[in-house]
């Protein structure tokens, strides 16, 4: 009958236990009560303690029943229970009434206002209705955004490079198909080709040349209908931008011909020689490029590295999916211990994380003494530069010092942190325990991050696909080019009716050109707005689905807290449950709060625009107020989401607005800033220890299974370029894994946290709390101790 009542339309619950009575009906005469007082039946009262039993509260915690004074008689507002209902024993009760085993043990006021926060059974209205439809109106703008850009976009500019005429090469059905290259005669002039060049070769030697071969050679990377017979000079052909200065062996990079710079011997070369020859038969050595070469080189090494690092993937990719499976059944199980052994695997986890760290502390000394002596292994970082093989780093002894020196660090603060905090470490250890508890009681909260994952992936994968859309969906702008002075005009062209004599009075002298991407309708000119709107309604949403995800499991683990009886007053499936009532009635409140957040957010984005754009403009007073800006926005933003998260913990248990919720949970957690500051922070710190738990065993296995130090499974291994590829990705997945089912934790943590602060006041309003249950043993420990 209780499942029947929590499945109706009202609202399952509020703030209190879900045992309170509805009030019966009243004569037609009688004017509307305000309260009503329901004394219990003899029936239900429970004998009297022994005066050597303890309370299940402390003081001021519970009163007992006891020490309440007689009630007076009832005013005229207040009304005995009808004599029609029917007794606790009767066979057949109303429907309306929950089973008589629910009512408490003392003298019950319901409060029958539709705003008082401890009535249970009042229905829920929509909270902030306006911002509701705002964010509907915004979404409706986000998809037209979409379905504009899609229609306007053409992400073939990202796929494909682009020549200086606007034409992509090696686009299918294009005359540029067979030449997929992009070639640079400069910064700002560059061709599609079919392959990039091979050998050293100026203009002027290829010009002046009586080999065909070669004069054909090169005019294969000139533009299309270059002639050297017709041309007078080289001088001529490069200020036309018809061919470039020389040829320089390259080699292709992301379909781009760039040179193939490299060193021999410490000596910088282009191709294997050592020197070039400009136009002028000068001769220029290439260690005079050497700025330039280890820039370029570097991009050209960064994809050596990056195939190597795909073809680790390839062979590695279902060991890498197992230790992320075992991660996430690691950190399963190890939730599963907590509910039962809380205390014993938080003493038990701080143990392992300091012996993982020390492992790690000696492991480093082990490597760095096995060094000494042996040949480049005293090698400094500085003097080794940037390498691209990085197990270069682990062969010399420097590397093997800095790791264990930061471990050596990081063990000492946290054996400091352990003597300073023990006290309480032992509170926190209680609220982990009624944590453990609530969420034994609702198992499928640990789920909940798969959904909130999906729906953040859906949101990242729209701005993603429309701000591509967005970019690429400037048009092909061509002006008119003066040959002679060597400029565009403003003046704009159709290559394919273009006619010089309408704009250089009948000379040969102008081109219609490729000038820029870009465009002159009104789309084109609003389009970074559209772009800073994009990313303003991606904060909005990713905010608003982390805010459904808090809101949705403080509301299932408050309904676990107020429970009179664990768990047969709990909902049958308090998840769907909070979720069903954070979107039917709070959509409102939860776009409220994300709003703000994304205004904050979309600010620190504009800020950090404005830096980029003006950094080289601007001086040191400009800089220092810009950097002030950017820390305050960032200090705003860390509070603003501190609020939220309490706030829509409220929201879930008290069903108001944003704006009432957020001052409750402010002025909550003030007056009990000292547990916030204290007993929220140190319960924090465990759970973030149990996530570097978990990160360390699958790191440490990873290490010792792809690096071949287990003999058993040396065989087993894949063999790799790099064998940190895995374990780097393990480490993260890893984390990733266990901040996923540890956010549950920590979202019930606070809950309880806020319903523990909110206990007391709730007890002196109702003179009657749940029935004696360990949490509340625990909590009121808690308490006691501040």
């Amino acid at each position: 009958m209780f499942q029947e009542l929590n499945r109706g339309s009202l609202s399952p619950w509020c703030v209190c236990p879900p045992f309170s009575l509805p009030p019966p009906p009243l004569p037609p005469s009688s004017p509307p009560p305000s309260l009503l007082l329901l004394p219990p039946p003899s029936s239900l009262l429970p004998p009297p303690s022994s005066p050597s039993s303890p309370s299940s509260l402390p003081p001021p915690l519970l009163q007992p029943s006891s020490s309440l004074p007689p009630p007076s008689p009832p005013p005229s507002s207040l009304l005995p229970l009808p004599s029609s209902l029917p007794p606790p024993s009767s066979p057949s009760p109303s429907p309306l009434l929950p089973p008589p085993s629910l009512l408490p043990s003392s003298l019950l006021l319901l409060p029958l206002r539709s705003n008082s926060p401890l009535c249970v059974w009042t229905s829920r209205g929509c909270t902030d209705v306006l911002c509701c439809i705002l964010f509907i109106l915004f979404l409706f703008g986000y998809f037209a955004v979409g379905l504009l850009a899609w229609s306007q976009g053409d992400p073939r500019k990202v796929i494909y490079p682009t020549d200086s005429r606007g034409q992509f090469c090696g686009q299918a059905g294009t005359p540029m198909e067979k030449k997929p290259l992009l070639f640079y005669f400069n910064i700002l002039k560059c061709i599609c080709v079919e392959t990039c060049p091979k050998e050293h070769l100026t203009l002027l030697t290829a010009k002046l040349s009586l080999d065909r071969k070669k004069q054909d050679y090169y005019r294969s990377y000139c533009k299309e209908g270059t002639n050297f017979t017709k041309m007078v000079s080289a001088p001529d052909i490069l200020s036309q931008g018809l061919c470039p200065a020389m040829l320089i062996p390259s080699q292709a990079f992301t379909h781009r011909c760039l040179p193939a710079l490299g060193t021999l011997k410490g000596v910088v070369v282009v191709g294997n020689e050592t020197s070039l020859a400009d136009n002028a038969g000068d001769q220029v050595n290439a260690t005079q490029l050497l700025d330039a070469a280890k820039k370029s080189n570097l991009v050209v090494e960064a994809r050596q590295v990056a195939m190597r690092i795909f073809e680790d993937y390839t062979v590695s990719w279902y060991w890498i999916l197992l230790g992320l499976v075992i991660a996430m059944v690691v950190s399963f199980i190890f939730i599963v211990l907590l509910r039962f052994l809380a205390g014993v695997m938080i003493w038990v986890m701080i143990i392992l994380v300091i012996l993982v760290i020390g492992y790690g502390i000696f492991h480093c000394y082990w490597e760095f003494a096995s060094l000494k002596g042996v040949a480049g292994a005293d090698v400094t970082i500085k003097d080794l530069g940037l390498q691209t093989d990085f197990s270069i780093y682990l062969q010399i002894r420097q590397t093997w010092l800095a790791f264990m020196i930061i471990l050596a660090i990081v063990e000492v603060v946290i054996i400091l942190l352990l003597i300073f905090l023990r006290k309480r470490i032992l509170i926190a250890i209680a609220l982990i325990k009624e944590a453990s508890r609530a969420v034994g009681h609702v198992m499928s909260s640990l789920f909940y991050p798969l959904l909130t994952f999906c729906l953040l992936a859906m949101v990242i994968a729209y701005w993603a696909v429309t701000a591509v859309f967005l970019s690429t969906s400037n048009e092909q702008v061509y002006k008119v080019f003066n040959i002679s002075a060597g400029e565009f005009t403003r003046n704009s062209c159709v290559p394919e009716s273009f006619s010089p004599n309408n704009f250089s009075a009948g000379t040969l002298d102008t081109e219609c050109r490729f000038a820029f991407y870009g465009g002159e309708t009104l789309y084109h000119k609003y389009l970074i707005v559209l772009q800073f709107y994009n990313l303003f309604l991606f904060f909005w949403c990713a905010n608003f689905v982390t805010a459904l995800g808090q809101v949705t499991l403080a509301g299932a683990f408050a309904s676990y807290y107020w429970a009179f009886k664990k768990p047969e007053h709990i909902p049958a499936y308090p998840i769907f449950a909070s979720l069903g009532r954070a979107l039917r009635f709070h959509t409102g409140s939860l776009a409220f709060g994300s709003l703000i957040l994304s205004l904050v957010q979309i600010v620190r984005v504009l800020l950090e625009y404005l830096d980029h754009k003006l950094k080289g403009a601007q001086n040191r007073c400009a800089k220092f107020i810009l950097s002030c800006m950017k820390c305050c926005f960032w200090c705003l933003e860390k509070f603003i989401k501190f609020i939220n998260r309490n706030a829509y913990i409220m929201i879930a248990i008290y069903g108001k607005s944003f704006c009432p919720s957020a001052k409750d949970a402010f002025f909550l957690l003030m007056r009990n800033v000292i547990r916030v500051a204290v007993l929220d922070k140190v319960t924090d710190f465990l759970l973030f220890l149990g996530k570097l738990l978990i990160v360390g065993i699958v790191g440490i296995c990873s290490f010792f299974f792809f690096s071949g130090r287990i003999k058993a499974v040396e065989e087993t291994a894949p063999s790799l370029n790099y064998y940190w590829v895995p374990i780097l990705t393990l480490v993260v997945g890893s984390y990733l894994i266990a901040h996923g089912f540890f956010s549950v934790y920590a979202m019930c943590v606070d809950t309880l946290f806020l319903c523990f602060c909110e206990y007391p006041r709730r007890a002196q309003l109702r003179q009657t709390v749940p029935t004696s249950d360990v949490s509340v043993n625990d909590l009121s420990f808690c308490c006691t101790l501040y």
